[in-house]
């Protein structure tokens, strides 16, 4: 099977890929170098949007999980989105990439609230639009964020930049024999319960015939080959 060529797409970027080598945090030489990835992409004439989690500072679940109520846990989450969300903008404008944060949570002195057709708007003047605060309510994790806002924007593909460079039968950092997924339905994917992303994100990008291509976002280069159809990569899809 070919890999399609996808212009528009939806870049998820985990917190935990912002953190570089680091246990905490942001690395702000990672998020230049991941600014690098998303400008080449720019340049060979994709579309991009990007959500981005906050698990680098501060995971809802995690919280609740310690005692945190889980809603305000979430909220505190969202809230860590937002700080990753102004550091790639940073990132990024800094190479001359024109940027624009839409928070779901409104905060009109830092970002923009997140209006659709305004988002649409500045994807089509050659912008990037950073969605923060995930959807904003309590219990979705922004990999539900990532799917709604990939339809939402009419996007051909999400792009879920993780350490590893597809999806594996095994956890290829415990086994190294583990083997590599060229292409994977959605319906096996949550059948299989593959960590892949959440099943209600799954469900609806499969909903909405919305791949998903996950790719190592760590290898310098790689999501312009994957773009291109040469990287290595697995991609999740309607099954004709």
């Amino acid at each position: 099977m070919t890999r399609p060529r996808f212009n528009r797409i939806l870049l998820k970027l985990s917190g935990e890929a912002l953190m570089g080598d680091g246990s905490f945090g942001i690395d702000p030489e990672t998020t230049s170098r991941m600014a690098e990835e998303i400008k080449h992409a720019k340049e060979a004439g994709h579309d991009l949007c990007i959500v981005v989690g906050g698990g680098n500072i501060f995971r809802g679940l995690a919280g609740a999980a310690k005692g945190f109520d889980r809603a305000s846990a979430d909220y505190m989450g969202m809230l860590a989105t937002v700080m990753n969300a102004l550091a790639m903008q940073n990132a990024l404008e800094k190479i001359g990439v024109d940027t624009r944060v839409q928070s779901a949570i409104p905060m009109a002195s830092i970002s923009e609230p997140y209006i659709r057709r305004r988002a649409v708007r500045h994807m089509e003047k050659g912008r990037v639009v950073i969605f923060a605060a995930g959807t904003g309510n309590p219990y979705f994790t922004t990999d539900t964020a990532a799917a709604l806002r990939a339809a939402e924007m009419g996007c051909d593909a999400l792009f879920k930049g993780t350490s590893v460079d597809g999806i594996y039968d095994a956890d290829p950092k415990k086994k190294p024999d583990a083997q590599r997924y060229e292409h994977l339905g959605f319906n096996r994917v949550l059948a299989d319960d593959l960590k892949v992303m959440d099943a209600s994100a799954v469900a609806l990008c499969r909903d909405n015939n919305i791949p998903i291509v996950v790719f190592n976002i760590r290898e310098q280069g790689n999501l312009a080959r994957v773009l291109r159809g040469e990287g290595t990569a697995t991609i999740v899809q309607n099954e004709e």
